[in-house]
């Protein structure tokens, strides 16, 4: 934290009108969090205060922000300094840092060098900007003696300011009396008819103020404003996740295949084969194995677990230590004890697991009946026979058995072997007749 109080204030009044969604910019997801989220992380690692600027109508935006921010609203969208105007009397007396909400991916390395450039020596005014391999449609940023002069919008550039390769990010950072003078300060006289934050910029030179450009990588500053940069931000966001997963001991063999949320845990020594996604909320602990194409979601695997290939782990899902989910085998809701095992096929939904127990091939646990959910226990060191169908609510107490193509409806007390299925009934060469009538009647058609 800088010694001196810093605001950020963060502009997410943006509608997202060229991510053709109707949910707001700052809530479009990156490895499954919304961008703002992405940004704020940055952001209360730096900053002691944050203020979210948004439009009417954009409760979902605030409720994302959470409660340590404050939160203003720009009723009418007339451009990046009138958006930033409206948080002006909660800048407080210190640095203020104006960010927006489709820049996610600065790191609090760079807030911190940009806080640091504006609090020491004489700069009155400092701004990130990056050298994008295609500038595009960016503002430039006009140098003259090493300080910057001025920026231009892309739209209001002359040809040759175009060829400039430094770009505006959008971020400046000055102190609050002289950014609230200059924001009143902005006319909006321009190609656009809108007021912009940038020409804050020649007002602090008109004031005699030295503004400093700080720059970062395109990867950190890039701006989000389609579906096809959300794509570009995402994999930038997923190579940083993947490697500090490695660097925290995690091995991923095929790195570029993985793909994590970002509130995943993994712990050291996990391993993780190719073409596994996580999404939400997933703890993984120390020694387990996740094998290729499996999906996990909202669970936890225990210490030494093996999970997959092609499992699927929905949210509520608890897992102890050396569990076993083979392949083909959803579970949601289900909590299984250590050591239990459940290899093929198989849907566990509401379910309790206990200890060591054996789940057999194309066991359902059927826990909906159309209204209500049900629970399933099953207590430790049981077997459930291959293709048992389990009606919840049910209970099966320890050490109890069912046999193969079981239809369990009522409970199992410990111990007990459970058979519910029709008996068998073998009809002497009626198989042969069944063949000859029915080869009959294809030849006859």
């Amino acid at each position: 934290m800088t010694s001196r109080t810093a605001t950020a204030v963060i502009l997410a009044a943006g509608l997202g009108t060229r991510m053709k969604s109707s949910l707001p910019k700052a809530l479009q997801p990156l490895a499954g969090q919304p961008m703002l989220k992405w940004l704020l992380e940055a952001v209360r690692k730096e900053f002691d205060r944050i203020v979210i600027v948004t439009g009417p109508g954009m409760a979902d935006v605030a409720a994302a922000a959470g409660p340590d921010a404050m939160i203003v609203v720009q009723e009418e969208r007339l451009g990046t300094g009138h958006a930033a105007l409206q948080a002006a009397s909660l800048f407080g007396d210190g640095d203020v840092a104006i960010l927006y909400a489709d820049n996610p991916l600065i790191r609090p390395e760079t807030l911190r060098r940009l806080l640091h450039t504006k609090q020491n020596g004489d700069t009155g005014l400092a701004l990130l900007a990056m050298r994008p391999a295609d500038p595009g449609r960016y503002g430039r940023v006009v140098m003259q003696d090493n300080m910057v002069e001025r920026i231009v919008e892309w739209a209001d550039a002359t040809a040759q300011e175009r060829e400039i390769g430094l770009c505006n990010a959008g971020v400046i950072c000055a102190g609050a009396a002289d950014l609230g003078r200059w924001l009143h300060a902005v006319r909006n006289d321009n190609a656009k008819g809108e007021y912009y934050l940038t020409d804050v910029i020649g007002l602090a030179r008109a004031d005699g103020q030295s503004v400093q450009a700080v720059e970062a990588p395109e990867d950190e500053l890039r701006g989000v404003n389609s579906k096809s940069e959300l794509a570009d931000a995402e994999a930038v966001v997923q190579d940083r996740l993947r490697r500090a997963a490695m660097d925290a001991g995690v091995t991923l063999t095929a790195p570029e295949t993985v793909f994590l949320s970002g509130d995943t845990v993994i712990e050291a020594d996990v391993t993780i084969e190719p073409h596994v996604v996580f999404g939400a909320g997933v703890i993984v602990r120390s020694g387990a194995v996740i094998r290729s194409f499996s999906h996990l979601e909202g669970c936890e695997v225990g210490p030494e677990g093996r999970i997959g290939p092609y499992a699927r782990l929905r949210p509520g899902t608890r897992l102890g230590r050396d569990v076993h989910i083979g392949n083909f085998v959803e579970l949601k809701a289900t909590q299984m004890e250590d050591g239990a095992k459940a290899g093929h096929l198989t849907y566990l939904g509401d379910a309790s697991i206990g200890a060591r127990t054996n789940i057999g091939a194309g066991t359902i646990t059927c826990n909906y009946d159309g209204f209500f959910k049900h629970r399933t226990t099953i207590g430790s060191d049981a077997f459930i026979g291959s293709d048992s169908i389990i009606v919840a609510p049910v209970r099966i107490g320890d050490g109890a058995l069912t046999a193969a193509s079981s239809v369990i409806t009522n409970d199992v007390p410990a111990g007990d072997l459970a058979i519910a299925r029709a008996v068998q009934t073998n009809k002497t060469g009626l198989a042969v007749t069944l063949r000859e009538r029915l080869k009959q009647k294809k030849d006859a058609n």
